[in-house]
């Protein structure tokens, strides 16, 4: 199969007068066609800015794309213009942003807003275009005739189909979710994930899932991303991750989650927190945090090295054992 999507090197910065935050450094990532990545870590650990960078929706000022290329079928969206990316969003790249409540227009009908997206990208009739809208609400598992209702009629669980529904409204090529699931209770949940999972292997879709929660991943992933201070520290397929985790964030991670089969009378969180993007340390960004720091890891950054075929682990621990 041949890459979707490859991002080599991506580094964005948000620039102001006081401070320069660090937000994406040096990130690489490949994606193929109807593959799902997921891009897991802490809030503030440059998700978001990345799928933003791949987008061109980073805002400028403070945001800065210093260096790097996002390859997109063979195009680098880094040097498209701003109406060549109007072409690509929507159409052939979509995203499903965080808050549902936030990304629907409250003065719209939900009708409106998808038919909006499908008459910017495609040459149809608005007949022709609400048929459309209909069956794209059908399809997320809401009646067609609510197309005339507006948001604030709708359930957060309905909020978040809808913005699905516009997400896939021109059937793209590449759908990036950025925590579809947030502020939605389990069951909800449960069936937004069945539905993106659904629709993806429906028209074939390749997704780039982010998340913090790593049960969300394992159920509609393929490869899996840990990323940490604007860096991605592993990298590998599901198997590789879920079964042989090794950078010691991964592994705090995993031991975060409760574990059903044995009695334990607390949870065993990572202890501190992410460093400050403003104020990278110089060495390894999880020094502080990690069981196994040396002098070493707290002046010397990691250099990303492939342990097995695919798996790839940002950690001095692996450097020691490759030498």
């Amino acid at each position: 199969m041949s890459n979707i999507l490859e991002i080599k090197n991506l580094t964005i910065h948000y620039v102001t007068d006081d401070e320069v935050v660090k937000a994406v450094n040096d990130i690489s990532i490949t994606l193929e066609e109807g593959e799902s990545l997921g891009l897991v870590g802490e809030t503030g650990a440059g998700k978001t800015t990345t799928a933003m960078g791949v987008l061109g929706l980073v805002p400028d000022p403070p945001g800065k794309i210093i260096s790097g290329e996002v390859i997109y079928k063979g195009k680098d969206l880094l040097k498209l213009s701003d109406a060549e990316m109007r072409k690509i969003r929507g159409h052939e790249i979509s995203m499903i942003f965080q808050d549902p409540m936030t990304a629907l227009n409250p003065v719209l009908t939900v009708g409106d807003q998808i038919m909006e997206v499908i008459r910017l990208h495609q040459k149809v009739s608005k007949a022709e275009a609400l048929k459309r809208a209909m069956e794209m609400m059908e399809m997320v598992g809401i009646e067609g005739g609510r197309c005339n209702e507006y948001p604030h009629q709708f359930s957060g669980g309905m909020k978040q189909r809808i913005v699905i529904a516009i997400a896939l409204a021109c059937n793209p090529s590449l759908l990036i979710a950025d925590e579809p699931t947030t502020a939605l209770d389990v069951t909800i949940q449960a069936q937004v994930l069945d539905l993106i999972d659904n629709l993806k292997k429906k028209f074939n879709t390749s997704l780039v899932l982010i998340t913090h929660d790593l049960g969300v991943v394992a159920e509609v992933c393929d490869k899996v991303a840990i990323v940490y201070a604007g860096k991605i520290v592993e990298y590998g397929n599901l198997k590789h991750i879920y079964n042989n985790p090794l950078h010691p964030y991964t592994k705090g991670l995993f031991g975060s989650i409760p574990d059903f089969s044995h009695k334990a009378h607390r949870l065993n969180p990572i202890k501190g927190l992410m460093p400050d993007p403003s104020n990278l340390p110089e060495g390894c960004a999880f020094a502080e945090r990690c069981p196994h720091a040396t002098d070493a890891c707290r002046s010397k950054q990691p250099e990303e090295l492939e342990v097995e075929t695919g798996h790839f682990v940002r950690c001095l621990l692996y450097e020691k054992k490759g030498q």
